[in-house]
């Protein structure tokens, strides 16, 4: 080969590797109606601090969270407080997506992706809108079919048919049929208003006495104590009424650590079965009363009504011989506490107005008749039967008093 072929060889090999650059080039940014490509964010730099709405629609069912007076609120539950890390983790997720595949998808294969227009009918994508504070669309992506990843042989679970959703095909413009699948399955973004509310209920802490009224009398008791880890004591009790100790350890702190399940919208007292309640009365050593309502129960729940009244000690009592030096340390303490009160007061007073779901298993614990919080009568066994100190046991023959 001489030196021109050479020369030749080398235009014609320069040539067909800049062709390739290209055309990689070209394929890279086919996503092209957004000027997306792999690799890039799907939805570019989404002004998350400008987001006050988020609209989900899915068939016919439709969900609006929408930022009111610096509150995010669930229009389904009646403008009930949303839960702000939900809605938070959600637009920074949003934010973050990356495509990781795309493709120009036509209309007649958008059923096959579940990417058909939100409404009535299969094959139909969910609809995520994001607007800002005078209603304006700031972005919309339509969720379709989630990808399913291929669980592999030999695993600890076995060979799992279909794997698991690792990620998602999208749209962002259904006009143009660009479609694009993200690693995230997105399966948090449900029309679903249960799954948006703030889950905070009353928070009970220092309980010094628990009381239930059940609609039958003979149901209902008062439990007390003197300190926080004092002993309960029933009561008005009777002489025969004694305290079963291992029944009481849900009284501690009843309802401490409890998230509601949904609010109830739109249901009579008679429909929730509040019209004729069981009602939980819990006192405090903070000087806060707890009135506790429960309703009818469904498979899972259980209705109830909250209300809190407070008598707080608004100025320290000092201690006999405290010292000077003491003093201010001690106030600011009590000052300091008395805000917190005044605070969770404030916080947990405004739970009276809804009507909420508890777990069933919440209560359960509380709502026990009189008599299960007692010892169990021993029965008489043959064993506890004794002859009188000094009978002569005869068979067939029933020792007289003067045998």
């Amino acid at each position: 080969m001489n030196k021109k072929q050479i020369r030749i060889l080398l235009v014609l090999l320069i040539i067909a590797g800049g062709t390739v650059i290209v055309f990689r080039n070209r394929s890279h940014q086919s996503w092209s109606g957004g000027g997306q490509a792999v690799g890039q964010k799907l939805l570019g730099a989404l002004p998350v601090n400008d987001v006050t709405q988020i609209i989900i629609q899915s068939g016919t069912n439709e969900l609006s969270v929408a930022r009111k007076d610096d509150i995010w609120r669930v229009r389904e539950r009646g403008d009930y407080p949303a839960n702000f890390g939900t809605i938070s983790s959600v637009l920074l997720k949003l934010k973050d997506l990356k495509v990781v595949q795309a493709e120009q998808v036509g209309a007649s294969q958008l059923g096959r992706l579940e990417l058909l227009p939100p409404g009535p009918g299969s094959n139909t994508a969910t609809r995520v809108e994001l607007r800002d504070s005078s209603g304006k669309s700031i972005k919309t992506l339509l969720l379709g079919k989630k990808h399913m990843s291929k669980s592999p042989r030999g695993s600890q679970f076995g060979d799992m048919e279909g794997g698991f959703p690792d990620g998602r095909y999208v749209m962002t413009d259904a006009s143009a049929g660009n479609v694009a699948v993200i690693s995230d399955a997105l399966s948090d973004l449900e029309p679903q208003p249960q799954s948006w509310l703030s889950k905070e209920f009353v928070k009970i802490e220092k309980v010094k006495s628990v009381a239930v009224r059940f609609p039958e009398a003979t149901n209902s008791w008062k439990l007390t104590r003197e300190t926080e880890t004092g002993e309960w004591k029933l009561a008005d009790a009777a002489a025969a009424e004694k305290l079963d100790a291992s029944k009481l350890f849900s009284f501690g702190n009843p309802l401490s650590s409890v998230q509601i399940s949904d609010v109830a919208i739109g249901l009579t007292p008679e429909q929730t079965g509040l019209a004729k309640p069981t009602t939980l009365t819990i006192e405090t050593f903070d000087g806060l009363t707890y009135a506790v309502q429960t309703g009818a129960q469904t498979n899972s729940d259980v209705f109830v009504n909250v209300m809190v009244t407070a008598n707080l000690v608004k100025e320290r009592t000092p201690g006999k011989d405290e010292k000077p030096e003491d003093k201010a340390k001690l106030d600011k303490e009590f000052a300091d506490n008395l805000k917190k009160l005044e605070t969770k007061v404030a916080d947990e007073s405004a739970l009276s107005k809804w009507t909420y779901l508890l777990p069933n298993w919440t209560m359960e614990s509380l709502l026990k008749k009189r008599s299960e919080l007692l010892e169990s009568k021993k029965e008489e066994t043959p064993e506890d039967k004794t002859t009188p100190p000094g009978a002569l046991e005869i068979p067939g023959i029933v020792p007289t008093p003067d045998q």
